[in-house]
């Protein structure tokens, strides 16, 4: 009962960060920490299917919003080049997690993560800034699958918000924040399902398909699933009227909590060790 409860937490925190422009990586490291200080066993063994299955939920609130779009293109590949652009755009993701898949995984556990925090709330002033302009196209062409797949690559870094980057990809490709979020959003959807293969892969090795469908586990996809559809719904309204800066301010605040953190050795945070230098003394 404990362990569902735990992964309610974790699958609300997945949902609601995978669409906010505050990284769903990120959020789920920090809250796995903080739930230990409770009782929840953050277990890699454990936590792998959890995760798996939680971007399963989120995947099913991205197909259910965008369904009609999801029909179109399939039933009309050609004439509709949505299909075609979202292709484009994953690769510059897929190339970067084949070449420096290693490394980024490396960085889940080390140093980087309050860093990508506050590289994210960078990202978002500068959306904030560049959505003031008047946008150039109404809808998305080759090269604005192209810009935002770049920073879709970039989100490869925990702590990096995809949405946010690849939103900061959109306005700069001359997009409107609404044009761009909803591409965006549809740009989750090879991605999730690239990593659910991936990670589902490794989870299913570890501990047999039984593992990604146990009922804590199916408790969090269900909150994953809602919260994600609330966070989209929420976003495509008001991203128009809603400043970027507050959730810039918000990613400076958790950034720097999480630096402290790592600092201090706190919840058993990685510690701040740069590349090449070696762990971090703590106390």
């Amino acid at each position: 009962m404990l362990q569902a409860i735990f992964n309610a937490i974790l699958g609300i925190v997945q949902g609601v960060s995978e669409f906010l422009p505050i990284s769903s990586s990120g959020h789920l490291l920090v809250a796995e920490k903080l739930l230990a200080l409770v009782g929840y066993d953050a277990d890699p063994a454990r936590s792998l299917p959890l995760f798996v299955m939680l971007h399963m939920g989120t995947l099913v609130a991205v197909a259910v919003i965008f369904w009609q779009d999801w029909v179109d293109m399939l039933l009309h590949p050609i004439k509709n080049r949505t299909l075609l652009l979202l292709f484009v755009a994953s690769m510059s993701a897929l190339a970067a997690k084949i070449l420096l898949g290693d490394h980024v995984d490396a960085l889940f556990t080390g140093w980087f993560l309050g860093v990508s925090f506050l590289i994210t709330a960078l990202f978002l002033v500068f959306v904030e800034r560049l959505s003031k302009k008047a946008a150039t196209k109404k809808a998305p062409d080759m090269s604005c699958a192209l810009t935002m797949g770049t920073f879709q690559a970039v989100a490869l870094l925990p702590g990096v918000s995809r949405s946010g980057s690849t939103l900061l990809g959109g306005v700069m490709s001359g997009l409107n924040r609404q044009t761009a979020a909803k591409f965006s959003f549809m740009m989750s959807a090879p991605a999730i399902l690239g990593s659910f293969l991936s990670e589902g892969k490794d989870a299913l090795e570890a501990g047999g398909l039984g593992s990604l469908f146990t009922l804590p586990i199916l408790v969090g996809v269900v909150f994953a699933a809602v919260s994600g559809y609330l966070s989209i719904r929420y976003m495509l309204k008001l991203i128009q009227r809603i400043s970027f800066y507050h959730f810039a301010a918000y990613m400076v605040i958790v950034g720097i909590a999480v630096i402290i953190m790592q600092l201090t050795g706190f919840a058993g945070f990685p510690p701040m060790a740069f590349p090449g230098a070696g762990p971090a003394p703590v106390g």
